[in-house]
């Protein structure tokens, strides 16, 4: 992904550069939320069991895009989410990289009660970065990550709520008439390294997979919804605000950050405002017109990147995850779901 400065004069204005604009707190104050007590709701989330489906999928290598590691990434990944009890279609398609390699790309779709009509859109990407091009040391920029976290991470959150939702014995009766979609988009991370010569339109050579989804949606699809997972594992990770998802889908801001304090992980994700990145929800919310937010780190300390010490670079390995994340994501997106559900 690539983070854009914005302006909010007559609307956000981007200018392509890696970093976020100054953090600071929304001067709206909600007594009701301060005065809220931890109140979790649904099944417990197993961080233990979604460490392990990361751990599966960098056992593959690099899964970057026409890469035998990526192919045999995509049949574990569909095998999982069919294994439990979704119905998944996969949405292949031949894609323009920045330099104009054709990636053969292919976004997931696995659905919870696919007959529902109400449903949430749960997504993340599943494509590793080619280029190590944020690493420290140059002679590493044109290798691979292996993108345990950057995005291995979305995945495994997401299987493991497949897993809960699927399994009656955990899924507290999970109801048939909300319905959920796990999409995991590819060719995300194609974008324009930093060391290319030309930068044009280069907000344009990322997320490539959401946009080819957010225009060629399933006959009649349509979702209450959608929340993004980017970077979810990552050690010391704080999940600000971003300010794309405060413009496109601000009550579902505020209901994950309230699912968050509900289920006792409000430390996690500070009420501050980060920067406007361009991610996936972008197109997902400009051409699908789904309300989407994105759940994405900020390290407002970190020299490396304001994405944390590992994005971009070879050290985005499993020695760089960490379990309390992963559960504290995990849980918070139990309690939106389960929150959702005692709503119907």
């Amino acid at each position: 992904m690539k983070i854009v400065l914005c302006v909010a004069a007559a609307g956000i204005l981007g200018l392509g550069i890696h970093g976020f604009l100054p953090r600071h707190t929304s001067p709206e104050t909600d007594e009701a939320e301060e005065a809220e007590k931890v109140s979790p709701v649904g099944p417990s989330f197993n961080a233990d069991s979604a460490w392990s489906y990361l751990s599966a999928q960098c056992e593959f290598g690099a899964r970057t895009m026409n890469s035998s590691a990526h192919e045999q990434c995509l049949r574990w990944i569909v095998n999982r989410f069919k294994q439990y009890g979704c119905k998944v279609t996969e949405q292949n398609a031949d894609l323009k990289g920045y330099d104009g390699t054709v990636l053969k790309s292919t976004n997931i779709i696995a659905s919870v009660n696919p007959e529902a009509t109400t449903r949430i859109l749960l997504c993340a990407h599943w494509d590793s970065r080619p280029w190590a091009d944020n690493d420290p040391d140059s002679a590493n920029w044109h290798k691979p990550v292996m993108a345990a976290n950057d995005a291995a991470s979305g995945i495994g959150v997401m299987l493991e709520l497949a897993r809960i939702i699927n399994n009656p014995k955990l899924n507290q009766n999970f109801p048939k008439n909300l319905g959920v979609d796990f999409v995991c988009f590819d060719a995300e991370d194609w974008g324009t390294p930093q060391w290319a010569e030309s930068t044009a339109n280069d907000g344009d050579t990322w997320a490539l997979g959401a946009q080819y989804f957010s225009t060629h949606l399933p006959d009649g699809y349509e979702a209450r919804y959608g929340i993004l997972l980017d970077m979810v594992g990552g050690q010391g990770a704080r999940f600000y605000q971003e300010q794309g998802s405060k413009q496109y889908a601000p009550e579902i801001v505020k209901k994950v950050w309230k699912a968050a304090r509900q289920a006792g992980y409000g430390s996690f994700f500070p009420k501050e405002q980060g920067g406007y990145i361009t991610d996936d929800h972008v197109p997902v919310n400009q051409n699908a017109q789904i309300p989407t937010i994105d759940i994405i780190p900020y390290y407002p300390d970190c020299e490396q990147s304001s994405f944390g010490p590992t994005w971009h670079t070879v050290s985005d390995d499993m020695s760089h995850i960490d379990k309390a994340t992963l559960k504290a994501v995990g849980q918070t997106m139990i309690q939106v779901l389960y929150t959702e559900m005692n709503a119907k």
